[in-house]
C-alpha cells in the first residue's frame, strides 16, 4: 500500500509503505528513513527539554545497546528548531531531528491534544518527570525548556517500527504524554519481525 502524502494528516497503519528520504539530525548526520539495512523505530518526541520526554529517553539511552544489537536504528523527532534542540542531545547516543514546522508530524498523522496532560493516566509520570527534571537541572545535568515553546506543550508521542523496505511494521499513537513504546516493546517488535522474516 505505497503511501503519498496530500498534505491532509491521517493516521497510518501498518503495512503503509512510506517514501524513502534523507532527514539531517541536529548535529548534522544524514538520516535515511527508511534505512536499507536496519529496522528504523521512528518516535515523535514533544519540545526540547520536555521532562516527559528526556525521563523516557533516558530509558533508551540505557537500553541502547540491546536495541542496535537487534538490528534497530533509534530516530527521534521533536518540534523544536534544532539550535533549540542541539543544546539538549548530547549524551544521546542516536538521532535527533528538529521538525520545528511539524511536516513529520502531519505527514505520519501525530497530533497535539489538551489530553495529552489533563489524562490522569499521564499524572503519575509528569510528577516523577518534573521532579527528575527539577533536580538534573540544578544539577547542570540538563537544561530547562525554553518558556516559549514553539509548537506548544499538547503534543502526543508517536512510534512506529518501519522496515528497510519503509513498510509500516507497527505503530502506536499514544493518547496521552506519557503513552508510548518502551524499549521492552521495541525489542519484542524487532525480534517478532525477525522471526517473521526467517519463516518466509
Amino acid at each position: 500500500m505505497p503511501y503519498t502524502y496530500t498534505g491532509v494528516p491521517m493516521r497510518l497503519q501498518p503495512g503503509t509503505v512510506v517514501p524513502a528520504r534523507e532527514l539531517f539530525s541536529v548535529t548534522g548526520s544524514v538520516v535515511p528513513v527508511p534505512d536499507r539495512s536496519h529496522l528504523v523505530h521512528l518516535q515523535f518526541r514533544r519540545f526540547a527539554g520536555c521532562p516527559i520526554c528526556n525521563m523516557h529517553l533516558r530509558s533508551f539511552v540505557t537500553g541502547h545497546a540491546g536495541i542496535e544489537a537487534a538490528g534497530v536504528r533509534e530516530v527521534v523527532v521533536f518540534h523544536s528548531p534544532a539550535e533549540e534542540l542541539a543544546a539538549h542531545v548530547d549524551g544521546l547516543p542516536f538521532a535527533v531531528l528538529a521538525d520545528p514546522d511539524k511536516r513529520l508530524y502531519a505527514e505520519f498523522g501525530v497530533e497535539s491534544s489538551p489530553r495529552s496532560l489533563l489524562d490522569p493516566r499521564a499524572w503519575g509520570a509528569i510528577v516523577r518527570a518534573v521532579a527528575r527534571g527539577l533536580w538534573t537541572i540544578a544539577l547542570g545535568r540538563e537544561r530547562a525548556p525554553s518558556r516559549r515553546v514553539r509548537g506548544g506543550r499538547l503534543g502526543l508521542p508517536a512510534d512506529f517500527l518501519i522496515a528497510p523496505d519503509g513498510r509500516v511494521l507497527a505503530c502506536r499513537y499514544g493518547e496521552h504524554a506519557y503513552d508510548q513504546w518502551s524499549v521492552a516493546d521495541v525489542l519484542a517488535l524487532a525480534a517478532r519481525e525477525t522471526r517473521t522474516e526467517t519463516t518466509r
